[in-house]
């Protein structure tokens, strides 16, 4: 089945809000819901419980990753040393042909991750999915060199990395309030120890009642110190620490899963170019067996051709065979590295939203310690403002005075 040219379905049909079409490299068109990150072959129903998508037909190779600019360059381009190029897949028109085309073919088709993708050179014009965000659904597909070795490291491993990279800064992040923990606490224990001292007790009057209240209030801070000290553990470090608990665990999950879909595709692609070998072979022998017959008419010659006939066509069913596998493995590649990557995405942006919600709690919780430090200093100041030397003067007089009578002159 032909698939239709680009942009004519868009200009005859209207898509369901948030849909929105595109075209593989092959020319199948497939479909992407830019809202719920949904992606699918089929076209979405316009109206509830009508199917709108077209008859089924046999899928050549599924979407490739749109991350190629507009100029047909890739937008990350891989480093050729680490693709390889190789035959593409063949269909029932052309199985065992040995023509010029399939050298062209070779030559226009690159391998990443085991998936046959145009050369950037030749393919057409792609859209990303999600063209102004930098989303990862768009930018790792593609194996990258290893910085500290020789070999490569995939795009989805890299994102992986990320992930698992993003939750050891959580954890050095909770160690950090920890270690302040610790400081407001030894502080707060260093100021209660301070409010007991009994150091100038003995001052008198208004003064002495204002040194009273700065040691008080030396009380009152280290109380407020622990209080910020108990906030800065249940609402900020164990928060940052309990996040995502089972997350390395999810991780190696994902990264299993994937795995064991590009495995199966790999060994999907080993089949097909073992079929497409030994339908060579079958073919090679039926021609042979042919240019026999030709030469010395035989019942013998004439029973081998219908038996490597019968070969050769079961070598092109098991050849059909294989592509339609390695196609149905490919398609379910694709659609996970979507889906997937798209979750990854969106579990970094609740990460840093999650921290950045509990550092603000932190700083919240800073200018309350500081205001409420500022309410413990407050009583001093008042009974700083009301020190009267003379006042004080006159109570300790009356308390210690010895007497009025002064010496008089004396007279002879």
């Amino acid at each position: 089945m032909v698939p239709p040219p680009p942009g004519e379905e868009s200009q005859t049909v209207i898509l369901p809000p948030g849909w929105h079409s595109y075209l593989s490299p092959q020319g199948r068109r497939y479909y992407v819901n830019t809202t719920t990150n949904e992606t699918t072959w089929e076209r979405p129903s316009s109206s509830p419980g009508i199917s709108a998508s077209p008859g089924p037909h046999r899928s050549s190779l599924p979407p490739t990753v749109n991350g190629y600019h507009a100029s047909g360059t890739p937008a990350h381009p891989p480093e050729t040393a680490h693709m390889s190029l190789r035959k593409s897949t063949v269909d029932s028109q052309n199985l065992g042909s040995s023509s010029p085309g399939k050298k062209q073919s070779k030559e226009n088709t690159i391998t990443i991750n085991c998936v046959t993708f145009p050369h950037p050179d030749t393919m057409p014009e792609q859209q990303l999915l999600k063209p102004t965000e930098w989303s990862y659904c768009d930018y790792f597909w593609a194996d990258k060199k290893d910085p500290q070795g020789n070999g490569t490291v995939a795009g989805f491993e890299l994102l992986l990395q990320k992930q698992l990279k993003g939750k050891q800064m959580q954890k050095e992040m909770s160690e950090f309030i920890r270690e302040r923990i610790k400081i407001e606490e030894e502080y707060a224990k260093n100021l209660a120890k301070l409010s007991q001292n009994s150091l100038a007790a003995q001052e008198e009057g208004s003064l002495g009642e204002a040194w009273a209240q700065v040691k008080k209030s030396l009380a009152d801070e280290a109380e407020v110190h622990l209080k910020f000290s108990a906030k800065l553990h249940s609402e900020v470090e164990k928060p940052l620490m309990n996040f995502r608990e089972n997350f390395k665990k999810d991780m190696k999950k994902c990264d299993h899963h994937i795995a064991d879909l590009r495995k199966q595709l790999a060994s999907r692609y080993a089949s097909v170019e073992k079929a497409r070998k030994a339908l060579t072979e079958r073919q090679k022998d039926l021609e042979m067996k042919t240019q026999q017959l030709e030469i010395k008419l035989s019942n013998k010659t004439e029973e081998d051709i219908k038996k490597a006939r019968r070969k050769s066509t079961q070598a092109g069913d098991d050849l059909m065979r294989c592509v339609d596998l390695y196609n149905q493995a490919q398609s379910k590649w694709f659609e996970e590295m979507v889906t997937t990557t798209l979750e990854l995405e969106r579990l970094e942006v609740e990460r840093v939203e999650m921290i950045r919600q509990h550092l603000c709690q932190y700083t919240q919780l800073r200018h309350e310690t500081d205001m409420f430090n500022q309410s413990t200093v407050e009583p001093v100041d008042q009974l700083l403002r009301k020190v009267d030397p003379a006042k004080d003067r006159e109570l300790w007089v009356r308390e210690h005075k010895t007497g009025n009578i002064r010496p008089v002159d004396m007279e002879i």
